[in-house]
């Protein structure tokens, strides 16, 4: 049996067909080309841009753009009394309260009493005190008249002693020279008029010197009642500061203690609110602390929305949870119906700067110091050096480095891992 061939089944193909064949094959082979090379450029791309990718929504993008900068400060404040000072116990005893707690006062009015004998005991103590040495400081006055009144007569009686002494010696004189009486006589008064004149000369002497010791003692024992007095004085202002009086008219705030309870030196007793001058206190981040000053204007908005003229009167030198507490007081009217602790909305504007170039304010400050910033084009992230200026709470000004119209990464550059280039993905 023989097996049949298959030429019956062959026949000719049209060389037009071969041609079409070998060119869809060349095609072929052309696209997987590009492809490869598409591929390796994307593959350059991702090595150029660090071989790192991050997806867009993980990041925050803002446009660089021209505009006005105003740098302001809007804080919720608290209403607080300017003067709302706390009476003290300046001693220890049991307290007779003459009001309650927001009861309306005039100055000079009696707010609360504290009985304490302690401090009447020392009073009354100083006070004798003082008028004995008052008396010892009289009696030394009489005693200095004293002395000057004897040493004056004792110098009256040297004087006329004196005088005494020299007519004696003119009379032994005639005499000796008509005969009648001796040298020697005459020698003896001439001796006595010597003594009278060293006696008169002492008088006088101890009159100086009796009245500079009487009056230095006289001096010391005034000195001592005018300290004692000092110290019954004082005593008296302690006696009389138990008797608590309002500082000026206002309100009578907390009351700290309980009606005849006794108190320690020191204590507070009860608080007065001046009701004609309030204050509101904000609370300032510490980034803008340094640029804070006392007088610099701001405006505070009181319930009904009405803006009342205000500025800064003091700022506290302590930060305190990265805040720092600030004061506020109204230069002319100031809302009506003001109530202790009530909430109000201020604003502070620092600057304000028309046409600045400006990018929205973010983490990547922080991250870089604000000396550089990723910018975004053609979905590759680029580290560029920048220069920023002054701050807002929600833009910073850019100095240098940026363009109008540049997209950069605010948020999430972190990710970045400080590489040169990222490319983003989804941009």
């Amino acid at each position: 049996m023989s097996i049949r061939d298959t030429s019956a089944q062959d026949h000719r193909v049209a060389t037009a067909t071969v041609q079409g064949r070998h060119r869809r094959r060349w095609l072929l082979g052309a696209g997987a080309g590009v492809f490869a090379l598409g591929a390796g450029a994307w593959l350059l791309s991702g090595w150029s841009a660090g071989g790192r990718s991050v997806d867009a929504e993980r990041l925050r993008i803002a446009e660089v753009k021209r505009g006005e900068l105003v740098r302001d400060i809007a804080a919720d404040g608290r209403v607080i009394a300017a003067n709302s000072p706390i009476l003290y116990a300046i001693a220890g005893g049991s307290v007779d309260l003459k009001v309650v707690a927001g009861d309306v006062v005039r100055k000079g009015q009696v707010l609360a009493e504290i009985d304490s004998p302690e401090l009447r005991s020392k009073l009354a103590q100083e006070q004798a005190t003082l008028a004995s040495l008052e008396a010892e400081a009289s009696r030394a006055e009489l005693d200095a008249e004293l002395a000057r009144s004897t040493a004056r007569k004792e110098l009256d009686q040297a004087q006329i002693a004196r005088v005494a002494a020299l007519r004696d010696l003119e009379r032994y004189q005639r005499a000796f020279e008509g005969g009648a009486v001796a040298k020697v006589d005459v020698a003896k008064a001439q001796d006595d008029l010597k003594k009278s004149d060293i006696g008169l000369s002492h008088a006088q002497g101890d009159l100086g010197r009796q009245g500079r010791s009487a009056a230095l003692d006289t001096r010391n024992k005034r000195l001592l009642a005018d300290r004692q007095r000092a110290i019954a004085v004082e005593a008296q202002r302690q006696v009389e500061a138990l008797t608590l009086r309002a500082p000026f008219d206002g309100q009578v705030g907390q009351v700290q203690v309980a009606q005849r309870a006794n108190v320690a030196i020191n204590d507070p007793v009860l608080s007065v609110v001046d009701l004609s001058v309030f204050e509101v206190e904000i609370k300032v981040p510490e980034s803008f602390a340094r640029d804070l000053a006392i007088g610099i204007p701001a405006q505070v908005t009181s319930g009904s929305g009405q803006p009342f003229a205000a500025q800064i009167s003091a700022v506290s030198p302590e930060v305190v949870n990265g805040e720092v507490v600030s004061r506020l007081r109204f230069t002319g009217k100031q809302p009506p119906g003001l109530r202790q602790s009530q909430r109000l909305s201020a604003r502070i504007v620092l600057d304000t700067r028309r046409n600045a170039l400006m990018i929205e304010r973010g983490p990547f400050l922080e991250q870089a110091g604000g000396n550089s910033a990723y910018v975004v084009a053609n979905g590759v992230a680029t580290r560029r050096p920048i220069r920023t200026g002054v701050s807002s709470l929600n833009a910073v000004e850019i100095l240098e480095g940026l363009q109008p119209g540049e997209r950069v990464v605010v948020s999430g550059s972190d990710q970045f891992e400080n590489a040169e280039t990222v490319r983003i993905s989804g941009e």
